[in-house]
């Protein structure tokens, strides 16, 4: 447990010199006592159990006063609660690949009926954003707390060439970062939705801001879930942008859709051969401090998305306690009165 304020701990010596006033009350009751012809019609009246009763307020109330002092100190400690500010970025694959059926009924309609299921299941406080990547990579949604509009956006994906891994997730970054200036130049192009993916990270008149480096994994507020069923063909290195993911802390949790041997599909003409870069998702993830996942079926990969909910929509963070100390001296002070009344018929 750390303090925002450590310097007014001093306040807590306070605290002995009250113990020593209350000594000296004592004893200069006892002395007062000792001015009745009969001490031991004295004691007999006290009886043996207010003996100890007596002293049970007055310390309620120090650790009370205690309490407080420490309260006033702002208190924080690492604890884990619900993220009250988190943000998910869905980056998915929408290149040709996607149209294999190895998957029923096809990879791409598989993948959005898992992403949409798990938006639904998340808490409603969490904003989340969807960045579709192929040759280009693009903004479908921003992010927003309204998890019908993700799911919409979601159903309106149309696949195109290529996979440009490093450029969805350099993309998902800038999302998360809209102020920062991360220069997403080249990445949207070729695509005619890139207006607002230009609009958050490379206008000409937002300089780049120049950020210090945090510990991967140290930003527990946002977080990247990366899908794809293959492997780069265009864009920036996917490992390079992951290593500006974990200079952000931010976690990249990365899907493998499909089998490492792959198969060849068509599209548009074209026949391909999709293989699994499952050793790139693995340094990807390893890279941001978060986790790997393959997904061989729809079944897979909804199991894959309820585990992703379980592990990022709560945090550990260093949190202000101020609250809890300030309510323990309530409650203390408030038994002290009640126990004072109940035993004396007045507040000692």
């Amino acid at each position: 447990m750390v303090f925002l304020w450590p310097e007014l701990l001093w306040l807590l010596l306070l605290v002995p010199l009250l113990i020593l006033a209350y000594l000296w009350l004592l004893r200069r009751r006892k002395k007062l006592v000792v001015d009745y012809a009969n001490l031991s019609l004295v004691k007999a009246a006290m009886g043996r159990g207010q003996r100890w009763r007596r002293h049970v307020p007055p310390v309620l109330f120090l650790l009370a006063l205690v309490s407080m002092l420490v309260a006033t100190a702002r208190p924080t400690a690492v604890i884990t609660l619900p993220s009250q500010q988190q943000t998910i970025i869905l980056a998915m694959d929408v290149s040709g690949s996607m149209r294999a059926q190895d998957v029923a009924p096809d990879r791409i309609t598989a993948s959005q009926n898992a992403a949409k299921a798990f938006v639904k299941n998340l808490p409603p406080n969490v904003r989340v954003g969807v960045v579709s990547f192929a040759g280009s990579a693009a903004v479908v949604q921003p992010p927003t707390r309204s998890h019908d509009d993700v799911v919409a956006a979601i159903d309106r994906f149309q696949l195109q060439r290529g996979t440009a891994l490093g450029s969805g997730l350099i993309l998902s970054l800038a999302t998360l970062f809209p102020d920062e200036g991360i220069d997403i130049s080249g990445i949207t192009e070729g695509r005619g939705d890139d207006r607002y993916g230009r609009a958050i990270g490379s206008e000409t008149n937002k300089p780049k801001v120049e950020r210090q480096p945090v510990a991967p994994g140290s930003y527990a507020s946002a977080a990247i879930i990366l899908l794809t069923d293959g492997q780069r063909t265009h864009g920036p290195d996917p490992v390079e942008a992951a290593r500006m993911a974990a200079d952000h802390g931010v976690r990249v949790y990365t899907v493998g859709f499909g089998t490492v041997e792959g198969e060849v599909t068509s599209f548009e003409g074209w026949s391909m051969r999709v293989r699994l870069d499952e050793d790139t998702l693995k340094a990807v993830a390893g890279l941001t401090q978060a986790e790997y996942f393959h997904a061989a079926s729809a079944d897979d990969l909804k199991q894959v998305y309820q585990k992703l909910h379980s592990r990022i929509t709560v945090e550990t963070k260093e949190t202000e306690i101020t609250a809890l100390f300030a309510a323990l001296a309530a409650v203390l002070a408030t038994i002290a009165a009640a126990l004072s009344v109940l035993w004396f018929g007045r507040v000692v």
